[in-house]
């Protein structure tokens, strides 16, 4: 702008001069020329000049905007977010709030539906057969690591692409109130002298429950295993004194402890929690569980479509890593005491090592108990170790 500010000053000044011109001839002996009028069709040049310079200035800014700007106008209407599981929850209710927040980052709704069932497949494969266009997209559980070894249906991870990890719900090792055990030493001493005489409650075959009763077993501590309907259930089973002890998620369990309908042994990890600080880490009573331990047991993922255009994921992972930096997102995580999976694994390198790994230690240890029907051998997995 004030390059042709100049050039307009230039050319004025020129042509007030056409009052006292001296005449002067060509260079190629053509008719004469004033300097005045040399003068204008210099002031003409150069405003010619910054015109053409600014238009290029002005092309290659608006060329370094697009390249800037988001590449998709995504999302133009509301996401439908899939729970597959019922309400209540660990799933639903991280998922929920995600929502919740997703909405403030992306500017339209995203709306929650749970479509429970068959250890969460049902949902997921929903998931999986809509468009993948982001308009759809799933909270899933850990179980989505071992549908395939399970042979509950054929999806995984990879059928997949993730988003983000969010959290892991941290297991506690728990026995009522009125048990005789008050460490982990005691009951494991006590599950030794007695093979297969201690009870432990769980979920379900194949759950993470279920998971901790077979890390026992691997490390020689022999257990009577207890099915229940839930993991609520096989808490109350311990309140109730049915059974000797159970692990259940720190999530549903923190009103227990402060009731003292419990006595929390051991969170199920090779770290102590900082929201429980005098609950001690497994792994200080048997460090060889470490091999087992690194990983969450309870994992709840963010996914869309493995095919989901890669212009509409960058949006998502964005909108979901400035979720992670909310307050509001930061408070209710540690409130609920909740392991930051997010934090510790953010790049795609680090996830797929995460994951592999993930499944490599949860689907062996099922196979080699006889809970997994299929090797994980069949779909990849490599044993840890080999």
């Amino acid at each position: 702008m004030r390059r042709l500010l100049s050039a307009g000053l230039a050319a004025v000044m020129a042509l007030s001069m056409t009052g006292c011109t001296v005449s002067t001839s060509s260079r190629d002996g053509g008719a004469p020329t004033t300097e005045a009028q040399t003068a204008a069709t210099e002031a003409q040049t150069t405003g010619e000049a910054a015109e053409s310079e600014a238009a290029t200035e002005a092309k290659e800014e608006n060329t370094e905007a697009q390249t800037q700007a988001p590449a998709t106008d995504y999302p133009t209407k509301p996401i439908t977010m899939i729970i597959p599981y019922g309400a209540g929850g660990t799933t639903d209710v991280y998922g929920r709030k995600l929502a919740a927040l997703l909405e403030k980052q992306l500017g339209q709704s995203v709306t929650v539906t749970n479509q429970g069932g068959a250890s969460g497949s049902i949902g997921s494969q929903f998931v999986k057969e809509q468009p993948s266009d982001g308009y759809t997209v799933l909270v899933c559980a850990e179980t989505m690591g071992t549908y395939r070894t399970l042979n509950v249906c054929d999806l995984g991870y990879d059928d997949f692409t993730v988003i983000s990890p969010l959290v892991g719900d941290p297991k506690v090792l728990v026995v009522g109130k009125d048990s005789p055990y008050n460490t982990l030493e005691e009951l494991l001493n006590a599950i030794k002298e007695n093979p297969g005489k201690i009870t432990m409650s769980h979920s379900g075959p194949g759950g993470s429950g279920h998971n901790q009763g077979l890390v026992l077993g691997e490390l020689g501590y022999e257990v009577s295993m207890t099915s229940f309907d839930s993991g609520n259930d096989a808490l109350l089973g311990v309140i109730g004194g049915q059974v000797d002890f159970t692990n259940p998620n720190i999530s549903t369990l923190q009103g227990y402890i402060a009731s003292g309908d419990v006595k929390p042994l051991a969170v199920f990890a090779s770290e102590r929690m900082e929201a429980y600080p005098d609950i001690p880490a497994f792994t200080e009573t048997l460090p060889e569980a470490e091999k087992y331990l690194d990983i969450p047991y309870t994992l709840l993922t963010f996914v869309v479509n493995k095919d989901t255009p890669d212009d509409v994921v960058a949006v998502l992972k964005d909108a979901t890593q400035k979720v992670f930096q909310d307050e509001e997102w930061i408070t209710f995580v540690e409130e609920n005491a909740a392991d930051k999976v997010y934090e510790k694994y953010a790049d795609p390198a680090a996830m797929d090592e995460f994951y592999g790994r993930w499944q490599s230690v949860i689907c062996w240890l099922q196979y080699d108990n006889g809970v997994a029907e299929k090797s994980p051998e069949e779909f990849g997995i490599e044993r840890i170790g080999e």
